[in-house]
């Protein structure tokens, strides 16, 4: 099952980069000079690891076999029902807080359901 394709926007400079495949948060590029004075310097890390980097790898050859768009996201049946799960814990998270603060709710109750919101949206930015 296919959802629509997102344009892919390129992380800006010192922005924080995360794995192509799982989203892993990558570590900061080692910038300190070599041995012979200079930076590193090359091609940023996409990828985690090398299992994400075959993983990634083995899905953009399905992609092309099945005709998709390079760009195109698929997700199994599964996955696309784990996603809908957490969003619809997102969206009651959220009304939630719009109940409290209609109900005159105190300050610390809606920083409580304020952080519920924020932990459920850290879940559904999580697409595998």
């Amino acid at each position: 099952m296919a959802l629509p394709t997102i344009p892919s926007r390129a992380p800006s400079r010192g922005a924080a980069r995360h794995c192509g495949w799982c989203g892993v948060r990558l570590p900061e590029p080692d910038r300190t000079a070599g041995t012979n004075g200079n930076t590193n310097r090359g091609r940023p890390r996409r990828y985690c690891g090398q299992s994400c980097r075959q993983r990634a790898y083995e899905r953009r050859s399905a992609v092309q076999r099945g005709g998709l768009p390079e760009d195109a996201v698929v997700l199994s049946a599964a996955e696309l029902a784990d996603l809908q799960d957490r969003l619809f814990q997102l969206r009651c998270a959220a009304e939630d807080v719009a109940t409290a603060a209609g109900d005159g709710a105190t300050p610390d109750e809606l920083t409580n359901l304020a952080e519920r919101v924020a932990n459920h949206a850290i879940g559904v930015e999580r697409l595998r």
